[in-house]
């Protein structure tokens, strides 16, 4: 019997999106008789060695990106880790030429993985930014400087719509560019199912330090007041799942796919980051939402302006939060079910030529 190709899967560990969006992935490939190994670091490991515990992980040196608790502060706060960053990704591409002679490798899928690429096996690389937005006058810098690096793959699969209606607007869809973009469609790891709400309101947090402990702080304050039934998942991938209940609040540290999955269904309204793979888990949900962005992270803001705009989800920044404002969901539509069906046969036969 002829042996299964290997193909690498590397998504980047800041907060858990590109390891959640990759699930879709992994388990494509393993349906289209590949063998996907994966290669990450951090909390996104942990979460992708829970879910898959039968494939080969291997863990990458880590960007270690450090978060302010100023928001305004983030941007200094990056450009004073590019130094260190572009150390870690010399690091990070030496690595992974070794693991794909060691492991015999046949393919790659990098997930914003900068050091992530190869000449001699074919390459992909999955963004939902094409423009990445750092500031009014860097923006157009820092998306160069990301074209770039994805002109170093032979394919960029976008995990959105090529027309509209569109998830991520701006961000993945430019004017010009010599790339061979290909749009997948959203990825989701959910697929909806009928429910009956469990929960009124369900807190999803999600990123980076300290930012997410800021926000759990804050939540766990407004809710205590809440009429109703909520639970508060804190994003956190520890060793073993714990559990807790504090009157009327259920607190999990983490949940596995389909136990989020099946809770998200299960609850009334979702206060959530507004991190792309969150906004594609949530649209394949059909899910009422409210946002809250990430202070500093220009492109949370950017989609939960465009969400407010287009009134499907309200938004507010993180210090302006309180639980009067979700009433203001009354007027909002909620997201709709997006159809997708990604062809995975047909994408995947870049890494079928012999």
């Amino acid at each position: 019997m002829k042996p299964k190709k290997r193909i690498l899967v590397v998504p980047l560990n800041w907060g858990l999106g590109h390891a959640t969006r990759c699930i879709p992935i992994i388990k494509a490939l393993m349906a289209e008789q590949f063998e996907p190994i994966i290669a990450c670091d951090g909390a996104s490991l942990n979460l992708l060695k829970k879910e898959f515990s039968n494939l080969t992980c291997i863990e990458l040196p880590s960007y270690n990106i450090s978060y302010s608790k100023h928001g305004f502060l983030l941007q200094w706060q990056l450009f004073k880790s590019i130094p260190k960053l572009l150390k870690v990704i010399r690091e990070e591409h030496k690595q992974i030429q070794s693991i794909i002679k060691t492991h015999q490798i046949e393919g790659l899928i990098s997930d914003n993985r900068f050091g992530v690429y190869s000449i001699n096996v074919p390459s992909v690389y999955i963004t939902h930014q094409l423009t990445v937005f750092s500031g009014y006058l860097t923006s157009w810098l820092t998306s160069k400087i990301h074209q770039q690096i994805i002109k170093k793959h032979q394919e960029c699969w976008i995990p959105d719509f090529e027309n509209n209606p569109n998830l991520s607007g701006k961000l993945g869809h430019i004017k010009a560019g010599k790339f061979n973009l290909i749009y997948l469609g959203p990825l989701s790891r959910f697929t909806k199912t009928k429910s009956k709400a469990c929960y009124d309101v369900m807190v999803l947090l999600s990123g980076p330090e300290p930012q997410r402990s800021l926000l759990e702080q804050k939540m766990f304050s407004e809710l205590k007041s809440f009429q109703g039934k909520a639970i508060l998942v804190k994003g956190l991938v520890e060793t073993i799942q714990t559990k807790a209940q504090n009157n009327h609040i259920t607190i999990y540290n983490f949940m596995t796919s389909n136990e989020l999955e099946a809770v998200i269904q299960n609850t009334k309204v979702i206060i959530s980051r507004s991190g792309y793979t969150s906004i594609m888990d949530l649209a394949k949900l059909e899910k009422k939402v409210f946002f809250i962005p990430t202070p500093g992270q220009r492109e949370q803001q950017y989609l939960a302006k465009r969400f407010n705009n287009l009134k499907i989800a309200p938004y507010c920044q993180q210090s302006d939060f309180d639980l009067e404002k979700l009433k203001n969901l009354d007027n909002y539509s909620g997201f709709i079910a997006f159809k997708n069906e990604t062809d995975y046969k047909t994408l995947f036969s870049l890494f079928k030529r012999e």
